[in-house]
């Protein structure tokens, strides 16, 4: 072999392991800067940085969202959601965005005409809960009603815990609103024994002021107040402090009422409502104007009667007792009885009980033989009432042996 081309080739091979050589340390370079990266990438994520702040809660959706025409408005009631979509209880009450939309010809939801008529801050929730659930009325403007009578109002409700996100849609629902009775402007209460007395004015009109033909009845509805707020109540039944809300008590089909299942003592707000018939369901008119009734025991019992004077022989010789009996009093809050005794007739004289007696008898010991006395009896009741005199008895006790 010629010796330049010997040369040539160890140069060569000289050269390709140079090659070889450049391209492994090229090689190793590149798979240690891989490691590098990934070993910084790696402990990178562990490193501290800024503080990410907590997601904020979504509640979940409302499921139980109805809706029923009251008056001149729309009831929505609905459970106020306590827990978030991830399963945490709420830390507070939401606020509340009702949206009103419309129908598609069909009847369906025409989504993208739902807009947000009310805003509830979470702040005045409270005001509007009983019990778990939420009421809220939509007044609808009784010329609307007038010109476009049993029109749909369709609702959906969601619920905000943070302004970047408030909950899913509520279901939806809707209700054909109708003209209804003007509301009854007053209502007058009388208490008696026996029971609270109601009466109202018959309403004659719609409340847009055209003629109103009848009505089909009334409702009477019925709470107890907390007494503080019943000066307040009186004028605007919202400020009422309720110890049981309203609920209805009973219908009638007059324009009066008699209230028998009360208690004395007890502070009770009332309203009425008139019912119409539409397409043969009753619709109510909005709540009259509001009657406050502390009813207050005033009333004493009946007197007794058939009271009946015994005498009989002392326990002493020549000494005499009389002995009083009486019929039994059928109130169901008598407290007892008093016993007067004077020897003057048509005077009631003195008290001879300290204390009430429990049943119909008393005995008297105290007389002296050879005088007459006169003995009439009363009957109280638990709030202290006392009733007129029974009929006087007379009780003349011999004299003692000469």
């Amino acid at each position: 072999m010629d010796t330049r081309n010997s040369s040539k080739l160890r140069q060569s091979s000289e050269l390709e392991s140079a090659d070889v050589l450049h391209f492994g340390l090229c090689s190793s370079n590149f798979a240690f800067r891989i490691s590098l990266f990934a070993f910084l990438f790696v402990t990178g994520c562990g490193a501290p940085g800024d503080p990410v702040p907590p997601t904020p809660p979504v509640p979940v959706a409302v499921v139980d969202l109805t809706a029923q025409q009251l008056g001149d408005g729309v009831q929505l009631t609905f459970t106020m959601p306590s827990k978030s979509v991830t399963g945490e209880r709420l830390a507070q009450l939401p606020a509340v965005e009702i949206l009103r939309g419309s129908l598609k010809p069909d009847g369906s939801a025409d989504a993208r005409s739902f807009r947000i008529v009310y805003t509830i801050p979470a702040s005045l929730v409270e005001n509007y809960l009983t019990q778990d659930h939420l009421q809220f009325t939509d007044p609808i403007a009784p010329g609307d009603t007038r010109a476009h009578p049993g029109a749909p109002f369709a609702y959906l409700v969601r619920t905000r815990a943070s302004k970047k996100r408030s909950s899913a849609d509520s279901n939806f629902v809707f209700v054909h609103v109708y003209p209804v009775p003007e509301r009854i402007p007053v209502v007058e209460a009388r208490v008696t024994e026996a029971a609270i007395e109601l009466s109202w004015p018959a309403p004659g009109r719609t409340s847009a002021g055209e003629p109103l033909l009848s009505v089909s009845g009334y409702r009477i509805y019925r709470g107890e107040l907390d007494p503080a707020s019943a000066d307040a109540a009186s004028k605007d039944l919202s400020q009422a402090k309720w110890r049981s809300a309203l609920a209805l008590l009973a219908p009638s089909e007059s324009n009066s009422y008699r209230d028998t299942l009360f208690d004395f003592g007890k502070t009770y707000g009332y309203v009425v409502r008139s019912v119409v018939l539409v397409e043969g369901n009753p619709l109510e008119s909005g709540d009259s104007a509001p009657v406050i009734v502390a009813p207050r025991d005033i009333f004493p019992p009946a007197a007794p009667q058939d009271v009946v004077a015994a005498t009989l022989p002392g326990p002493a010789p020549g000494s005499f007792d009389v002995d009083l009996s009486w019929s039994l009093n059928v109130e169901t809050d008598l407290a007892g009885y008093r016993v007067y005794r004077s020897e003057q007739q048509g005077n009631r004289g003195q008290l001879l009980t300290s204390e009430l007696l429990p049943t119909p008898a008393y005995r008297d010991t105290s007389v002296e033989p050879g005088h007459g006395y006169w003995y009439t009896v009363t009957a109280v009741d638990r709030a202290g009432n006392e009733s007129s005199p029974s009929a006087p008895v007379a009780a003349d006790l011999p004299k003692p042996p000469s």
